[in-house]
């Protein structure tokens, strides 16, 4: 995981904020980190994630959010950074609106 100070996914985060950190946790976890290219960068093509990486990946994200574990369908869908970072976001606004 990351050297970084953990941050808790909450009110006082900006999208902003967690996109950066989203951002953050994946180079941290990429096989090949060189292969960014802005936030369409694809995990697999560029960064050289696997299928072990991803679900690294995967648990690193539920664990630094408090996110629920994601379906399979719904990980087959996230392709790119951009979409991991929108993912989480949307998971945070989803368990923020249940509480």
């Amino acid at each position: 995981m990351s050297e970084q100070t953990p941050m808790l996914a909450g009110p006082t985060m900006s999208d902003e904020q967690i996109r950066t950190q989203v951002k953050a946790i994946v180079l941290d976890l990429a096989p090949s980190p060189d292969g960014l290219h802005g936030t369409e960068t694809a995990l697999v093509q560029d960064l050289g994630f696997h299928s072990l990486a991803l679900m690294e990946l995967a648990f690193a994200l539920e664990d630094e959010f408090d996110l629920d574990p994601i379906d399979e369908k719904t990980a087959r869908s996230i392709t790119t950074l951009h979409a991991v970072q929108e993912h989480v976001l949307h998971r945070i606004r989803e368990q923020a609106a249940e509480s």
